[in-house]
């Protein structure tokens, strides 16, 4: 089974969030999470701050999540992993892709710091347990176990399909324990996701940074932040 090399403790040191050309991005507080830092602090740090993963109630309210994945994409889902270059995360249009992140996003997360984790960020993720200020537990239960596809929020083209293999309180049990939304092989859609071999890092293949591989005792586990895949299909942004 393929593996990255990493440690599998995802805990987290808060870092001051850097104004700087580096671009560096923003946590759901203001803070930046270095993820190399998640591996070697075992104890996370709560600080207030002034941006937030979250939109208005009345916007998250009017953006419903995408209807069930298709057969085609349910067929397309799942394998093995797919290694990519680091020529992925190359500077492009709008840091590493080529366009900013859609408009209007799903589950109520922001657009401001979608923008600065998808684009402009290689080692940085949203303040862990931000998705619990989201609706995107209550849109994975209202499918009733079935799948739910999540999309580039970029460009939009499927990243995951989950739960798969697993019941959708097992998925959100992980994703809870570890503060991001949890994936396993079978759940990703190696056609548009590719892993670094040289970190783990998780991303699309048209440069969107999603997150790393962090493998635990049951096999690779990608740890995603939810501004990531919070994109409507491409069909429908």
């Amino acid at each position: 089974m393929f593996r990255v090399t990493v440690a599998l403790f995802c805990t987290a040191k808060i870092s001051a969030l850097s104004g700087n050309a580096s671009h560096r991005s923003g946590s759901a507080t203001g803070n930046a999470i270095d993820r190399r830092s998640m591996l070697q602090i075992s104890t996370a740090s709560a600080v207030a701050g002034v941006l937030t993963n979250q939109a208005s109630p009345a916007r998250a309210a009017a953006l419903a999540p995408p209807g069930p994945p298709s057969d085609a994409l349910l067929k397309a889902v799942g394998g093995k992993p797919v290694l990519g270059a680091e020529s992925i995360m190359s500077q492009k249009e709008h840091g590493t892709s080529s366009q900013p992140v859609q408009s209007e996003l799903l589950y109520g997360v922001s657009n401001q710091l979608a923008d600065k984790i998808c684009n402009y960020n290689r080692h940085f993720a949203e303040m862990g347990g931000s998705f619990r200020s989201t609706n995107w537990e209550d849109a994975i239960l209202a499918a009733k176990g079935k799948p739910v596809a999540f999309y580039d929020s970029v460009t939009g083209k499927p990243l995951f399909v989950a739960p798969i293999g697993r019941s959708a309180e097992e998925l959100l049990a992980e994703s809870e324990t570890h503060g991001w939304p949890s994936f396993r092989d079978e759940e990703v859609v190696w056609d548009n996701v590719r892993v670094l071999r040289s970190s783990g890092e998780t991303v699309s293949v048209d440069g969107t940074h999603l997150g790393h591989n962090l493998p635990d005792r049951s096999g690779n586990r990608y740890c995603i932040n939810l501004v990531s895949i919070a994109g409507q299909p491409a069909n429908q942004a």
